[in-house]
């Protein structure tokens, strides 16, 4: 905060307690595992730029869009698909200590290609490969097995889906077509979710999604073919996607995670019919295309990602 005498205005108060709250935010660590058959989990602090580092593995080597949840202090990785077999397994990692995933419980069912969020508390998992519908939870802190929490409007999967504290937002997936559908549930309350508004475009095949206090972004996937389009919502607002920027490739099969600030995108399959192990980065507060982060130990898609400070968590 500026170091002068005077009489500050409310909104000038307001402004500068707000900046020195996000100058002093804690590190954010962020976690990607699994993905095309490995069981590695990887981490960077989102606030500086550079290479992932290994922090331990999953149960299984999992290779098919598994959802994650987190609060300040444990990640949580669901679902997904091990030697061809869909999965029900629930596991989890303490962020502040590397090491191997733990088993924290099941979802209600085998699924792939879910997505899920949290306010910090409680964890949401929706979608999933079949058509499903089924949206779970769990209370991040106690393992146990995931209780029913309500459907979405349309099942599907793969998907996107992204947090405030108040919400989860879930959008894109296909069930016998692509879709455009954002849906949104209160997180504290089970129950259905309801229509929130549509992407700018149809699309389903693994885009990637993050989210700050208040803005979710979706981006990457497969429209009829592969796309780089970053476009956002205003979660607490229910409306349409409106174009961010581009990565710098279109991608299927793309992970991310996010501070309250910064966003990440990392590996997938790009448009080169290849998987990559690059991470991109925006500003969630601004528009703009991605720039370079760094990379991830090995190529990665059909992974998951989240971190200790992303927008659900308060």
């Amino acid at each position: 905060m500026p170091n002068y005498n005077g009489v500050w205005s409310l909104t000038t108060q307001y402004q500068y307690a707000v900046q020195w709250q996000n100058d002093h935010l804690p590190p954010t660590r962020a976690l990607f595992a699994g993905g095309n058959s490995q069981d590695v989990i990887e981490f960077v602090q989102v606030e500086t730029t550079g290479n992932s580092t290994d922090f331990g593995n999953l149960l299984a080597a999992d290779d098919n869009n598994i959802a994650s949840c987190s609060s300040r202090t444990r990640y949580i990785a669901a679902g997904g698909r091990v030697s061809g077999t869909n999965i029900n397994v629930i596991q989890f990692v303490e962020f502040d200590t590397l090491g191997n995933a733990s088993d924290f419980g099941d979802l209600t069912a085998a699924r792939a290609s879910v997505r899920g969020g949290s306010n910090g508390v409680r964890g949401v998992i929706g979608g999933g490969n079949a058509n499903n519908t089924v949206i779970d939870f769990i209370t991040i802190a106690s393992a146990g097995d995931a209780t029913d929490f309500g459907d979405l409007t349309v099942g599907r999967g793969p998907l996107g889906a992204v947090s405030s504290a108040t919400r989860v937002c879930f959008a894109g997936g296909d069930v016998g077509g692509k879709k455009d559908e954002i849906d949104f549930v209160t997180t504290a309350s089970a129950g259905n979710a309801t229509d929130f508004g549509n992407l700018t475009a149809a699309r389903d095949s693994g885009g990637g999604s993050i989210s700050s206090t208040t803005r979710g972004l979706f981006y990457a996937g497969n429209t009829g073919s592969r796309v780089n389009v970053i476009e956002f919502i205003t979660i607490a607002s229910a409306g349409n996607g409106t174009d961010f920027g581009d990565l710098d490739t279109g991608y299927v099969n793309i992970a991310g995670a996010s501070s309250k600030l910064r966003g990440l995108m990392a590996g997938g399959f790009s448009a080169a019919d290849s998987g990559v192990n690059t991470i991109q980065f925006v500003t969630i507060a601004t528009t703009g295309n991605a720039s370079d982060f760094g990379d991830l130990l090995a190529v990665k898609y059909g992974h998951t990602g989240d971190s200790n400070g992303h927008g659900g968590i308060a």
